[in-house]
């Protein structure tokens, strides 16, 4: 119950409602485009009304009106999309307008105490759930139109890579032709100069238009995970890459574990061994180095095997290590940018995981993949 000095401050309060709530009117801040402009009179009324009759509630009844008259509020405020900071400010002021009229009351700030302690805890109260709600309906507002973005992003990649695996389809009938008219010339003309350049280059171009392919689509329709042998694998790689090897006098170290299964796609994993070996090389032919070296070990880690793909080349900076996987990311001149993130890509859709690391002494490519069996 209030004292008689808190019942006198409640009167006067009431009796001055209309200039109280002029007062704050007044000193707020807002801007013409505010649609709810005209109710910002009726919902310090609304407010001050709450003070003014709090003394007859509960405290539960005295919450659930303030809550409910915070969140119709920061409705308003949203809708309004005024800045959250003006919004608390506005509030506050309504306060401070309270409190400049207290020297005017002649009542003793003793007998003030407790009411003021009351006021202060509506004010309270009525900010902590305006400004839950306001924070709350904000983010829902975001995450409403990050998922409409999203959405919207999505269907343009899915068009997109339809179109990528369409091109590549009816780009690769024609280099599947040239291809076994190179084997028919070979056969015929096996002195034939140029023949193994231009096969050579055509393997490469394919290589090239897989990781297309790759990129429009996480899974192949009509293609089915196989167990195969992951040392095999390797070399078949180094078979394959053999020339560009011999090229740029690259030294080969192997350290493999016992054979080791694998379950997935073979074709995807040899490409994946293929790009990182491939752009070792590539790094040593454009460096000084006098004794270029990739060193391909593996180790068994717990269900996991490790793969790690080093060469002694130039360390990879920190800042550009971040990016690397990330599409169409590139320092080569003629790059797609694609080659790594197809990489991380297709290790993930092996429930594994491609790593970097790179010192002055050596960079390595570390590649975790689950292992289906270990052969006997």
């Amino acid at each position: 119950m209030f004292t008689e000095d808190q019942t006198d401050l409640i009167d006067f309060f009431n009796q001055n409602k209309q200039k109280l709530i002029q007062d704050w009117e007044n000193a707020i801040v807002t801007t013409n485009t505010d649609p709810f402009k005209l109710k910002i009179h009726e919902n310090g009324e609304a407010l001050l009304e709450v003070l003014l009759n709090m003394h007859k509630m509960t405290e539960k009844e005295l919450l659930d009106i303030i809550e409910k008259l915070a969140i119709e509020v920061s409705e308003e405020r949203v809708l309004a999309d005024i800045n959250l900071g003006d919004f608390v400010y506005n509030v506050n002021l309504g306060r401070t307008v309270l409190y400049s009229q207290l020297s005017t009351t002649g009542i003793p700030w003793a007998a003030l105490q407790e009411a003021l302690n009351k006021v202060n805890f509506c004010f309270d109260k009525f900010l902590y759930y305006a400004v839950s709600h306001y924070s709350e309906a904000k983010n829902k507002i975001i995450e409403e139109k990050t998922m409409h973005i999203d959405s919207t992003h999505q269907d343009r990649l899915t068009l997109l890579g339809q179109m990528t695996s369409s091109f590549i389809h009816e780009f690769r009938n024609p280099l599947t032709s040239v291809q076994g008219f190179i084997q028919l010339l070979k056969a015929d003309y096996p002195e034939m100069k140029y023949l193994d350049i231009i096969s050579s280059e055509l393997d490469q171009l394919n290589f090239r238009i897989s990781q297309f392919l790759l990129l429009s689509k996480k899974e192949l329709i009509g293609k089915e995970k196989d167990n195969f042998n992951l040392n095999t694998l390797v070399e078949e790689v180094l078979n394959f890459l053999y020339p560009s090897i011999l090229d740029g006098k690259v030294k080969i170290r192997k350290e493999l574990r016992e054979d080791i299964i694998l379950n997935g796609y073979a074709d995807e994993i040899r490409q994946v061994l293929i790009n990182i070996i491939f752009n070792a090389i590539d790094v040593l032919n454009h460096d000084e180095n006098p004794n270029p070296t990739i060193e391909i070990n593996s180790s068994l880690e717990d269900q996991f095997i490790k793969i790690n793909i080093s060469n002694n080349g130039p360390v990879i900076p920190a800042e550009l290590r971040k990016s690397i996987f990330e599409p169409f990311f590139t320092t080569k001149k003629l790059g797609t940018g694609l080659g790594l993130f197809v990489c991380k890509e297709i290790i993930e859709k092996h429930k594994g995981n491609l790593e970097c690391d790179s010192s002055p002494d050596k960079t390595t490519f570390s590649i975790l993949l689950p292992v289906a069996a270990l052969t006997p």
